[in-house]
């Protein structure tokens, strides 16, 4: 699975999830990319929808984290 992220300080980086499926949520996929602790505010998106952090994800599942956004 590859994942990006250019706020984290990397462009890609490819991660093998071999974990039970009930173990993959967003948080545990967090845990993973060693993003560190889950910020407040972040927002979790499940194929377009959002989420649960703790939701079981599926093979084929599109996930987001979403920072807080402002405007003006």
């Amino acid at each position: 699975m590859l994942f990006r992220s250019e706020r984290a300080g990397w462009s890609d980086r490819q991660l093998s999830l071999t974990a039970e499926p009930e173990a993959l949520s967003p948080a545990a996929i967090w845990e993973r990319l060693e993003l560190g602790p889950s910020p407040a505010g972040v927002r979790v998106a499940v194929n377009h929808d959002f989420g649960d952090w703790h939701q079981p994800l599926a093979a084929g599942d599109e996930l987001a984290f979403l920072p807080p956004i402002s405007g003006g």
